[in-house]
């Protein structure tokens, strides 16, 4: 199959981004915006990318879709495009994105198969790929390589394997490490300013573990906006974990925590509003501690 014209569900912070990489490929790119969110069709035509109303005109209209959502709407999503791929009688490449477990993964698969659709499982490592950023695409399924037609210097596509469920398990053993430890990150530094000690951890850690600590602080200003996005992947890690005999309750901290970040103004904010602030990691902190009160 040669791809041409691809559907993006939806041009949120992620989907926009990766939309304008796409264009800039020659890919045609399209979206249905009906009944989204004023902010996300504002990205939409920021970016470009053309409106094609329905879900049905974008399934008629595209020969692959990809889906970029918050996780806790990947399944229904995937199950409304199933809808209208049998409608329609077309069936484009449906790719899900998302960070979800594999077992979520299977059942996605099963919708679009039911469907007469094919399914390729896909996961995101990194940034929105806007300037300089690079993100990694890990895909799988028996039709993954089909995606390398999207490789590029932003969007470096990496097949892993035939087998549904791959491509989500490296998106989550990876988010554990990543999104797990700044939950740990957030709730020690919160405590360590509430206990008047956070100048001497500071010091500390600037001597002891001063790439790690770099690394939190400087990733912290993104996380606030996404926090919200952050509490379901959480609750999918901690599924994955579950299936395979392991303890899910470090990563269900995990959500308490973000949800208590999604409930703060810093977490209302959205991704734009946050880049404007310019904050940085310690700022955030500050406001979350006196929050938390």
């Amino acid at each position: 199959m040669t791809i041409a014209n691809i559907g993006i569900v939806s041009p949120g912070d992620m989907g926009q981004a990766v939309a304008v990489r796409l264009a800039e490929k020659g890919y045609r790119v399209f979206t249905a915006l009906e009944g989204r969110s004023a902010r996300t069709q504002d990205l939409a035509r920021e970016a470009g990318i053309a409106d094609c109303g329905s879900l049905d005109e974008l399934v008629r209209r595209c020969d692959t879709i990809l889906s970029i959502l918050v996780p806790s709407a990947t399944l229904a999503k995937a199950q409304e495009i199933a809808a209208a791929m049998q409608r329609t009688r077309e069936m484009p490449l449906f790719v899900d994105c998302n960070a979800v477990s594999p077992q979520t993964a299977r059942e996605i698969d099963k919708a679009i198969a039911v469907a007469g659709g094919v399914f390729v499982d896909a996961g995101i490592i990194g940034p929105p790929p806007r300037g300089k950023a690079r993100m990694h695409l890990y895909v799988s399924g028996p039709a993954a390589g089909q995606l390398t037609a999207l490789d590029g210097p932003h969007i470096a596509v990496r097949v892993l394997s035939e087998r549904i469920g791959d491509a989500s398990g490296i998106k989550m053993c990876y988010a554990a490490l990543t999104k797990g430890t700044m939950a740990l990150a957030v709730e020690l530094l919160i405590a360590a300013r509430k206990l008047g000690v956070e100048q001497a951890l500071e010091t500390e850690f600037r001597e002891s573990l001063a790439q790690i600590y770099d690394w939190l602080i400087t990733s912290m200003p993104r996380m606030p906006p996404k926090a919200h996005r952050w509490v379901p992947e959480m609750r999918q890690i901690a599924m994955t974990f579950a299936e395979l005999g392991m303890t899910p309750k470090i990563h269900e901290g995990a959500v308490e925590m973000y949800e208590f970040v999604a409930g703060t103004a810093l977490g209302r904010e959205s991704p734009e509003q946050a880049r404007e602030h310019k904050r940085d990691g310690a700022e955030i902190i500050r406001m979350l501690a006196d929050s938390k009160q």
